[in-house]
């Protein structure tokens, strides 16, 4: 048997089909939860660019400023061990992701491949 075959199915896209330059160094992925689905991104980094790396075109070609004076990339999250009701805005471009972060709602101009509709 190859080691192909030993491997578990990734769900998510590998950083190898992004430019190395397009997300900050980061040693591990973690897991979040984006509307109810569990995903992993890489530590150490904005909110947007892991969207970004969940689904390169959708964000890649969004109407985003990167850089927090447009709001279309604005969520409303908690972290892990938090309700619903502790919901609080941020903006995806200036948020760093948090292990256990829960995205409950975003912006209808973030299109998340195999999330969002």
């Amino acid at each position: 048997m190859s080691e192909q075959t030993c491997e578990p199915v990734q769900t998510t896209i590998v950083e190898n089909d992004l430019p190395n330059d397009l997300l900050d160094p980061y040693e591990k992925l973690i897991g979040i939860e984006v509307l109810g689905r569990l995903v992993d991104v890489p530590e150490k980094n904005r909110l947007l660019r892991c969207f970004q790396f969940l689904s390169l075109n959708t964000i890649s070609y969004g109407d985003f400023c990167w850089n927090g004076e447009c709001t279309n990339c604005q969520v409303w999250y908690h972290t892990e061990g938090q309700g619903k009701g502790n919901d609080k805005p941020g903006l995806a471009c200036r948020i760093e992701v948090i292990e256990g972060m829960v995205i409950t709602s975003m912006s209808q101009f973030i299109k998340l491949n195999g999330i969002t509709k």
